[in-house]
């Protein structure tokens, strides 16, 4: 069996834990901000990558399209 578990930078945890001890935020409030697979909370990078791969996929979509509309006119004009 694997470990799924998030692996986190020490500096990052560090802040973290800062953020906690210095009261300018909770773990609820820190918890809501962090982006965790299926949570809905995505980093603006991959909302960009998602962005980007749905429209790499429309456009070949739509490329194959054009290439089937191609061959259809060219075998119409003979």
């Amino acid at each position: 069996m694997s470990n799924k578990r998030n692996r986190y930078d020490p500096a990052y945890k560090l802040e973290i834990c800062k953020s906690v001890d210095s009261g300018t935020a909770t773990v609820a409030e820190l918890s809501r901000e962090t982006p965790f697979v299926g949570s809905g909370h995505a980093l603006p990078e991959n909302k960009e990558l998602v962005r980007l791969r749905r429209e790499n996929r429309d456009m070949k979509e739509e490329i194959e399209i054009l290439k089937l509309a191609a061959t259809y006119f060219a075998k119409n004009q003979k």
